[in-house]
């Protein structure tokens, strides 16, 4: 029986430093040989590997052409499957950079000259519930959540072919929500097993993480779009459950429940099989021994439940981190979730070797990036009143009010758990490493002119910019560090919320703020901030435009019309005090 394509493809990785190869994700249905063949002769081929009766191939095409775009197409034992017959869509394509950036170095005083490499447009977005609306996939008016912004992307660039794409996508978490389901996954959970008993309604192991991907991956628009858009992708919490690895006290709960073993060890190799390799390059999967492990034998399940299963149980086991480069753009993604340590005196956004593989990664070729860009899915920077309370809960949590055993303690923790006080604040050693690292690669002659650092997670959008104290011996960085936060994709916040993150970054949220932290004795902020423009709710996505020392940023919003969902322009801005008519190529929207 012939093969046939279940899921892909998705264009992953696509090298900015050669322009000569690219990784392409696909599911089959059954073992197989996956080829993509490129229309200019580009070509790659890879047997599928298997995990619990599922069969992937990360295809590595060599041969491209630097500078060029090519159409390509998926044959899985030499019968092709994608594109499908009367697809409706255009043909998907691999886009390389010209070898231009390559080694390409900014203008004289930081303009950017032809030598400046090509701009790079990465969008970015978190937080996509990606059930379809009651009424089916095009009635988009009973969508409870409003219009797909992902999905409205797809569509309006896929109806004109002239308007300029993203070079990079990045999917800043809950790509999926494991605890969140859709009527049709319930459904199909149904079938299994009795929603009655725990975890219900939730996705429980391996197999039910696959019905997520699918109901998230089959969406035909965005289906088509991230096989023409390199993506990269990390985790937040809903792709596990929401607020996992909050503290201690959590952990400890939840380990006592019967289900939850199975579903961390499910949720980490759903992630390593559906998003992790494909944030890898080709030489970072030649040297993975697990990557290696498991296309050696004809099932790889077991490798991959023992590798996640010791990657919870210690998280300095593997690193879900990376970095990509785009050019003269260095791309930082970190894990601020599965790397964090909780227990109390030791408290850490990310373990002590993950701040270290940070730190080196920034600081490793000074003066070899233009911009800098941090991806976590959890904001830096957030509404001051947020930050104040989150410093406060983690001093009552260790004793600052009456030791770790005492009332005050307990109320932290309780605030903590209700309140979603697990952001970088809530964790104020990991806060000021990185605001230290941020100012000291922002610092000196060889420093980048931005450093953003994108988020998503809140469900509002925002920019952020800090400012250091005026009498600090270090001084203020010299490049222009911004806090981008975007979120969500497809999903929604409650009117009380949206009241509250508007009062936390109020004046007078401010104060309570400070009183919170005269409380809790947090002591004073390494670095203070603004909210320079939102908040914004609604589904969006922000776009950073890069070329030389240049930067802007736009976003747009999907609204439902008459006609069908569209985009709505936000703003479109530079971030370096020159308008986006001065790069080489204009923003189309």
């Amino acid at each position: 029986m012939t093969a046939g394509l279940r899921l892909g493809p998705l264009l992953r990785y696509v090298d900015w430093e050669t322009a000569s190869t690219a990784t392409v994700w696909v599911e089959a249905d059954r073992p197989c040989t996956a080829v993509i063949r490129c229309a200019d002769g580009a070509s790659g081929s890879s047997p599928t590997f298997a995990v619990s009766g599922h069969h992937y191939a990360l295809v590595v095409v060599t041969g491209l052409t630097p500078g060029s775009t090519t159409e390509y197409e998926v044959l899985l034992d030499d019968h092709r499957v994608w594109p499908p017959e009367n697809h409706g869509f255009p043909a998907s394509t691999i886009t390389t950079p010209p070898v231009s950036a390559v080694g390409a170095t900014a203008g004289e005083d930081g303009e950017a000259g032809e030598d400046a490499g090509p701009t790079a447009r990465i969008a970015f977005g978190s937080c996509r519930w990606a059930a379809p609306p009651a009424g089916g996939h095009t009635s988009v008016r009973s969508d409870p959540v409003g219009p797909d912004a992902l999905d409205t992307l797809a569509a309006r660039l896929a109806a004109d072919p002239d308007a300029v794409r993203p070079d990079v996508l990045l999917l800043l978490g809950d790509q999926v929500y494991a605890d969140e389901t859709s009527k049709e996954t319930r459904q199909r959970l149904a079938a299994r097993r009795d929603l009655d008993e725990p975890p219900g309604a939730e996705v429980a192991d391996y197999d039910e993480y696959t019905c997520l991907y699918d109901e998230s991956w089959r969406d035909p628009e965005v289906r088509w779009l991230l096989s023409t858009v390199p993506s990269c992708m990390i985790f937040d919490d809903h792709d596990v459950i929401d607020d996992w690895n909050t503290s201690a006290a959590w952990l400890t709960e939840i380990r006592s429940t019967p289900w939850w073993h199975e579903r961390i060890v499910s949720g980490l190799m759903s992630y390593w099989v559906y998003q992790h390799l494909g944030n890898l390059s080709p030489a970072e999967l030649a040297a993975d021994p697990l990557y290696a492990a498991v296309r050696a034998t004809p099932d790889g399940t077991e490798e991959v439940r023992r590798f996640a299963a010791e990657a919870d149980a210690d998280p300095t086991r593997t690193r879900w981190s990376y970095g990509r480069v785009f050019g003269r753009v260095r791309l930082l993604m970190v894990d601020s979730r599965a790397a964090r340590v909780l227990d109390e005196p030791q408290r850490a956004m990310i373990h002590p070797e993950e701040m270290r593989w940070l730190r080196e990664e920034m600081l490793s070729t000074p003066g070899s990036f233009d911009h800098v860009l941090i991806g976590t899915s959890l904001p830096w920077l957030l509404p001051p009143l947020v930050h104040d309370a989150e410093q406060w809960s983690s001093a009552l949590c260790r004793g600052e009010r009456g030791g770790p055993d005492g009332r005050w303690a307990r109320v932290g923790e309780y605030l903590r758990q209700r309140a979603d006080l697990e952001h970088w604040a809530a964790f104020p050693d990991s806060f000021r490493q990185l605001t230290e690292l941020i100012r000291e690669v922002g610092s000196g002659p060889d420093a980048p002119a931005t450093i953003c650092v994108l988020s998503g997670d809140v469900h509002h959008a925002y920019i952020a910019e800090p400012a250091w104290p005026a009498g600090d011996s270090e001084g203020a960085p010299d490049a222009r560090v911004l806090q981008l936060t975007c979120s969500p994709v497809h999903n929604s916040i409650p009117g009380p919320l949206k009241g509250a993150f508007r009062f936390g970054w109020s004046r007078a949220g401010r104060r309570f703020g400070r009183l919170l932290a005269r409380h809790g004795r947090t002591g004073t902020a390494p670095v203070q901030w603004r909210k320079t423009d939102g908040p914004w709710f609604g589904n969006q996505l922000m776009t950073l435009t890069l070329h030389g020392r240049k930067a802007a940023l736009s976003m747009v919003q999907a609204k439902s019309k008459r006609t069908g969902p569209q985009l709505q322009k936000v703003f479109d801005r530079s971030l370096t005090n020159d308008g986006p008519s001065t790069f080489s190529q204009s923003t189309k929207r």
